[in-house]
C-alpha cells in the first residue's frame, strides 16, 4: 500500500526524447499521450485498493466492531454520572456539616470573648483599686509608697503610649492617674518650699529635714526628694530651689563687689549656709581661686545637706543651675579679665589652671557630667583666651574707629580758606599741616580728613599687631582692620548726606579721603604681607577694597560735577536764549545770568582749588567749562535775527564774561612739575568751547568777507564751528544782498 500513496513523477510517463530539452514547451500530441498514461496508471491504482480491501475483509470488520462497543460503554457512563449528580443536588450532606461547624466557631468566639471581657473587668478593677490605694497612702503621707504606685501605674496604663481602639474606661483610669500624679506633684512642691529657704534678713540659706504640712508631719526631707525621684518630678521639684538659690545666692556672690564667703552651720534638724562678707576686704577675684572655692563649698552644702549625697539628684540640681552659674562665670569674671594686651596673656595662665580645677571638684561631686565636653563650658572659654581676647581687641578697635569717624566735624582748616593763606597745590607752597598726605602711588599730595587720618593710622596699628601675634589672634585683627575700612564706606556717606547734595568743601573732603583710603589699601599687602603668619599669607588681602572707594570717590566727585552743571544751566536759562539784548531789559537779563555763571565759577573755583588733586582740579574745572560755553555758544548762534545794536551787546556780554573769569583762567594755566601734560597744553585744548566763543566775539563785528575768508582758510572750522552754524549765523546778522548769495555760495562751496 505504501507504494501507491508515493508520488508520481509525471517525466516518468514520457519518453526520453520528449525530455531532451527541459525549456522547450510540451507539443499538444505530448499533453494527450501524457493525459492517457496518467489516466491509465489511476485504472491501476484503483484496481489495486479494491483488491487490499477485498483480501483484508476480516480485518476492517473486527476494528468496526471495537469502535461500535466504545461507544456503547462512553454512553453508558454518562447515564450513571447524571444519575449520580441528580441524587447528589437533591440533598446534600456537606451542608449540614458546614452549619454545625459555623454554629461551633460562633460558639467558641463567645466563649472567648467573655473570658477576655472578665479578664479585662478584673485587671480594671485591680487598676481601681491601686489608684485607690496611691490616694490613701498619699493621705496619709506614705509618699514612696505613693510614689512607686503611680510609677507601676503609668506602666500598667500605658501613660503617653495611647491607642484609639482601647476601651472607653481606659481613658477614665488614665484620667484618674492623672489627678492623683498632680496632687502629689504639688504635695511634694510644697514640702520642698517649706524644706528650703532663703531668709532675706539674715541672708542665710535654712534647710529643714523635718516637715510639716496640711496636718502632715514628720515628714523627711530625703524621703520627699525620693518620692519625687520616683514619680520623675525631680527636675520640677528642685526647679524652684535653683532659681533661688541663684537668684540670692550665686548671683550676689559672684557679682558682688566686696568678695564674699560662706558659713555653714548643721544639727539634725536644720543646716544654716550664711552668706558674709570676706574678713579680708581686700581681697579681689583676681585670680578665681577664691571665687571658685566658694563656689565649691556652696555646691558641697548643697550636695550633703540638700542632696543627701545622692549622685543622681546632685547631677539633676546641676543641669538645672549651672548653665547659669556658668554663664555668670563667664560674663562677671572671665571676659572682664581677659587681657587687653598680647604681652599680658602668660599671666592668664594661672586662671587657665584655677579654671580646670575648679570644673574637676564638680565633677568629683558629679555637680557636672565628666563625659560631656558642654559642660567644660568654663575651661572652652579660658583656654580660647586668645580667640576671646582677639575678639575683645577687635571690639574695641571697632568702636574706636565708629568713634571717631562719627566725632569728626570734617571742617577744614583755617589755612585752606580765602580767610587764611591758601595752599594751591602748585607745588610753590612751603607750608605744611597735619591734615595733608602722601598719595603712595600719585606722586602727589592733597588734604584729607582728621578721620581718615587717624583711621589709617589705627588700621596701621592694628596691622601691626598682626605681625606679632599668633595665628588666630591675627585672624581677628586682620578681621577687624577690615572693617574698620569698611565702616567709612557705612558711616562717612550717611552721617554727611546733607552735605553731599550741595556744592561745598566737605563733599571734596570726602573725595581726598576715599581717594586717600584707596591709595593706602594698595598699599598695605607689600607693606606687611611679609610679617604675617605663614597660614594668613595667601588668604589675607585688602585689594579687594581699593576700587570700593576709588569707584566712591569717583561717584562723589561726578555728583559734584553734575550739581554744578545743574546750576550753571539754570542760570544760563535766564538768559532767555541772548535773544534781544539790543533792549536794555533784555540785556540787563542776560547780564544777571551772566554775572551768577560767574559767581558759581568762582565759587567752585574758591571750594575746589585749595583741596583737589591739581589733576582732578583742572580735570572737573575744564569739563565744567566746556558745557559753559558750548551752552552759550550754542544759543547765540541758535539767534535767528541780529541787529547791529545787538551784536555789540552780545560781544559786551562775552567779554565781560572772560574778564570776569580770568582768576579762574590763570589758576588753569599755572604749572605744576608733576603736571607736565598740563603745563605744557594750551587752556584752548583743554576747553575747546573756549576757542569757539572767543571767535564767536570777533566774528559778532566782523565783516562779511572777512568771515567768509575765516571759513575758507578753515580757521573757524579749526574753532569748532560746523557750515550750518556759519550760514545761519550770516543769515541771522547781514540782510539778503547778492553778496551775501555769493558768501554762501562760497562757504558751501569750499573744498575741504
Amino acid at each position: 500500500m505504501e507504494s501507491l500513496f508515493g508520488s508520481i513523477n509525471v517525466r516518468d510517463l514520457l519518453s526520453a526524447q520528449d525530455l531532451s530539452d527541459r525549456n522547450s514547451p510540451l507539443s499538444a500530441p505530448d499533453l494527450r499521450l501524457l493525459i492517457e498514461r496518467v489516466e491509465s496508471h489511476s485504472l491501476q491504482i484503483r484496481s489495486q485498493v479494491q483488491s487490499y480491501l477485498a483480501s483484508h475483509r476480516d480485518d476492517f470488520a473486527h476494528l468496526f466492531s471495537v469502535c461500535n462497543d466504545a461507544v456503547s460503554q462512553t454512553s453508558q457512563v454518562s447515564d450513571d454520572l447524571s444519575s449520580v449528580l441528580r441524587l447528589v443536588s437533591d440533598r446534600p450532606p456537606d451542608a449540614e456539616v458546614r452549619e454545625v461547624l459555623e454554629e461551633m466557631k460562633v460558639k467558641k468566639e463567645e466563649l472567648k470573648m467573655k473570658r477576655e471581657l472578665l479578664g479585662l473587668v478584673g485587671t480594671i478593677v485591680g487598676l481601681n483599686q491601686r489608684l485607690e490605694s496611691v490616694r490613701e497612702s498619699l493621705r496619709s503621707g506614705r509618699f514612696q509608697f505613693a510614689a512607686q504606685g503611680l510609677k507601676e501605674l503609668k506602666v500598667a496604663l500605658r501613660i503617653g503610649d495611647e491607642d484609639d481602639r482601647e476601651p472607653l474606661v481606659y481613658g477614665l483610669l488614665r484620667k484618674e492617674w492623672s489627678q492623683c500624679f498632680e496632687e502629689i506633684q504639688e504635695v511634694l512642691v510644697k514640702f520642698m518650699e517649706k524644706a528650703v529657704r532663703f531668709d532675706g534678713d539674715l541672708n542665710q540659706v535654712e534647710v529643714k529635714y523635718h516637715l510639716e504640712v496640711d496636718n502632715m508631719n514628720g515628714i523627711q526631707l530625703q524621703t520627699v526628694l525620693e518620692a519625687m525621684d520616683v514619680v520623675g518630678i525631680l527636675e520640677y521639684g528642685l526647679a524652684k530651689v535653683a532659681d533661688m538659690m541663684i537668684k540670692y545666692v550665686i548671683t550676689p556672690f559672684i557679682n558682688r563687689g566686696q568678695p564674699l564667703s560662706f558659713l555653714e552651720e548643721s544639727n539634725q534638724e536644720s543646716a544654716v549656709l550664711k552668706i558674709v562678707s570676706s574678713p579680708d576686704s581686700k581681697l579681689e577675684y583676681l585670680d578665681g581661686e577664691f571665687l571658685y572655692s566658694g563656689i565649691v563649698l556652696f555646691i558641697k552644702f548643697i550636695y550633703r545637706r540638700i542632696c543627701f549625697q545622692n549622685s543622681s539628684w546632685i547631677r539633676c540640681f546641676g543641669r538645672l543651675t549651672w548653665p547659669r552659674i556658668s554663664e555668670l562665670i563667664i560674663s562677671s569674671f572671665l571676659s572682664k579679665v581677659v587681657p587687653t594686651d598680647a604681652s599680658k596673656l602668660p599671666d592668664f595662665q594661672k586662671i587657665i589652671k584655677c579654671t580646670s580645677e575648679f570644673e574637676t571638684s564638680l565633677k568629683e561631686l558629679t555637680f557636672i557630667s565628666a563625659s560631656d565636653d558642654k559642660d567644660n563650658r568654663l575651661s572652652n572659654f579660658a583656654e580660647n583666651v586668645e580667640v576671646h581676647f582677639a575678639y575683645k581687641k577687635k571690639t574695641e578697635i571697632l568702636a574706636k574707629a565708629r568713634n571717631l569717624l562719627l566725632k569728626c566735624d570734617f571742617s577744614i582748616p583755617q589755612e585752606y580758606t580765602r580767610d587764611g593763606s591758601i595752599w594751591k597745590n602748585d607745588g610753590t607752597s612751603t607750608q605744611s599741616s597735619s591734615h595733608v598726605v602722601d598719595l603712595l602711588f600719585l606722586s602727589e599730595r592733597c588734604l584729607v580728613s582728621k578721620a581718615a587720618k587717624q583711621l589709617m593710622e589705627l588700621i596701621h596699628q592694628t596691622l601691626q599687631d598682626v605681625c606679632l601675634s599668633s595665628t588666630r589672634v591675627a585672624l581677628e585683627f586682620y578681621r577687624a582692620a577690615r572693617d574698620a575700612i569698611l565702616l567709612y564706606e557705612v558711616v562717612v556717606p550717611v552721617k554727611l548726606e546733607r552735605q553731599l547734595d550741595g556744592i561745598n568743601q566737605v563733599a571734596v573732603l570726602m573725595h581726598n579721603d576715599c581717594l586717600y583710603l584707596s591709595q593706602e589699601i594698595l598699599g598695605l599687602a607689600f607693606e606687611y604681607r611679609t610679617g604675617f603668619p605663614t597660614s594668613m599669607k595667601e588668604h589675607a588681602v585688602f585689594l579687594d577694597l581699593a576700587p570700593r572707594f576709588l569707584l566712591l570717590a569717583e561717584e562723589i566727585l561726578q555728583k559734584q560735577v553734575h550739581l554744578v552743571i545743574y546750576n550753571l544751566k539754570e542760570a544760563i536759562d535766564g538768559a532767555d536764549g541772548f535773544q534781544n539784548t539790543h533792549q536794555m531789559k533784555h540785556f540787563e537779563s542776560a547780564k544777571f545770568s551772566i554775572d551768577q555763571v560767574v559767581f558759581i565759577l568762582e565759587k567752585v573755583h574758591i571750594i575746589w582749588e585749595p583741596l583737589l588733586l591739581p589733576s582732578t582740579y583742572r580735570k572737573s574745572m575744564c569739563t565744567i567749562l566746556e558745557s559753559v560755553f558750548s551752552r552759550i555758544a550754542r544759543d547765540i548762534l541758535l539767534l535767528d535775527d541780529i541787529a547791529a545794536d545787538e551784536t555789540l551787546q552780545l560781544q559786551r556780554l562775552i567779554h565781560l564774561m572772560l574778564e570776569n573769569l580770568s582768576s579762574l583762567f590763570e589758576s588753569l594755566t599755572i604749572g605744576d612739575q608733576n603736571l607736565h601734560e598740563f603745563s605744557a597744553e594750551p587752556l584752548e585744548d583743554l576747553i575747546p568751547s573756549l576757542r569757539k566763543i572767543r571767535k564767536l566775539s570777533e566774528l559778532l563785528d566782523m565783516p562779511l568777507k572777512s568771515i567768509t575768508a575765516s571759513w575758507e582758510n578753515k580757521e573757524l572750522l579749526s574753532c569748532g564751528f560746523r557750515i550750518t552754524e556759519v550760514e545761519d549765523f550770516i543769515k541771522a546778522i547781514f540782510t539778503d544782498s547778492p553778496l551775501r548769495k555769493d558768501c554762501l555760495w562760497r562757504i558751501q562751496n569750499a573744498n575741504f
